[in-house]
């Protein structure tokens, strides 16, 4: 682990090797106690019927996949996440347009680095190009590699607010966060759809009823949603320079104004001359569904985020429509999640889109 071990042309006195040596054994440690934590915690968690596994299990409130690594990656990152002030943190329940903003913000952040004839989107799904936060703490190769990343890091996560590590929350820390929410009607036409394509086999299939039960009770993935969003809209109310709080379908009814925010957001405003030449559409269309989803990279293979979770790429671009939950609910569905959003808003001046 320490430097001086693996890169003999960097110099470094006997002390500070032995501190280094000293830190890492400390960091090895620490990891051990917060795995035999984790390990001792599972058996003693609220256990429901899971989405695309036999079961989800509920910690602090929340719900995760006991067979992911997610649940883990919440209780590891609450001691170990190290981070800087320039990190930049998408956030978003899933199926909230996860895998669009991920293009749009990565885009927008290097649009200085690579040209658009050759750009990195055209060959690596937005997945492969903006690593999850929530599954950093896999092995030594993963830690290392995400500290090893330059700065400004981007990372994306699924973490409701509540269980970001303080350390990440906290002003001083510099560390900022774009949020995006959805109607929770198409999210759960859209995550009961991929989750039955990524469900096993050997599970009986989820019915759209039972998915629509489980879900009004909050029992989904990261899940319950209207929690999931007010943490992140109160958050963005009390900081605002900190939360960016974005709506999708807002931001499918006019991207240019939403990926300027984006853009002024994280410090990287477009100039008159880029504003001239077209650069905000040019990355629009670029990230465009039409565009993704056309893509060789993302009609098939699989996107793997962790030792137990691969993906069909071509699950990611369904329709990305707005209003898509009428073909899918029935009248009284769409009238009780309405009641539900009615309800957990009230008082927070929040309201979905429409």
């Amino acid at each position: 682990m320490p430097l001086a071990a693996s890169n003999p042309c960097h110099n470094i006195s006997p002390e500070n090797y032995k501190q280094e040596m000293k830190e890492g054994d400390d960091e090895a440690i620490s990891f051990q106690k917060t795995d035999e934590k984790y390990r001792d915690l599972i058996p003693t968690l609220p256990k429901e019927k899971g989405w695309m596994v036999e079961h989800l299990l509920q910690y602090n409130g929340y719900w995760f996949s006991p067979s992911t690594s997610a649940l883990k990656g919440a209780i590891f990152l609450q001691h170990h996440f190290k981070p800087r002030p320039t990190d930049v943190l998408l956030a978003t329940s899933p199926k909230t347009g996860t895998t669009w903003l991920k293009a749009l913000i990565f885009a927008t952040m290097n649009r200085a680095n690579f040209e658009l004839s050759n750009h990195p989107l055209l060959t690596t799904g937005p997945h492969g190009l903006v690593p999850f936060f929530d599954f950093i703490f896999q092995d030594d190769d993963s830690i290392s590699s995400h500290r090893a990343l330059p700065s400004p890091r981007l990372f994306a996560t699924h973490f409701p607010y509540s269980l970001l590590p303080e350390i990440v929350t906290t002003s001083s820390s510099g560390c900022r966060f774009v949020y995006i929410c959805r109607n929770p009607k198409d999210v759960l036409v859209s995550k009961w759809l991929f989750m039955s394509k990524s469900r096993p086999k050997e599970l009986p299939n989820l019915s759209l009823e039972e998915a629509f039960e489980l879900f009004c009770r909050g029992v989904s993935h990261f899940g319950p949603y209207w929690d999931h969003v007010l943490g992140y809209w109160k958050a963005s109310l009390e900081s605002p320079n900190k939360v960016l709080f974005l709506k999708y379908e807002d931001m499918k009814n006019d991207p240019v104004v939403h990926v300027r925010r984006l853009a002024e957001f994280i410090g990287k405003p477009f100039s008159a001359e880029e504003e001239r030449n077209g650069a905000v559409e040019e990355i629009i269309r670029l990230c465009s569904f039409e565009n993704l989803s056309n893509l060789e990279v993302n009609k098939g293979g699989m996107q793997k985020f962790s030792p137990e979770i691969a993906v069909d790429k071509s699950n990611f671009f369904r329709k990305g429509q707005v209003g898509d939950w009428k073909n899918y609910l029935t009248e009284e569905m769409a009238k009780r999640i309405d009641q539900i959003s009615d309800e957990k808003l009230l008082g927070s001046g929040l309201r979905f889109g429409t």
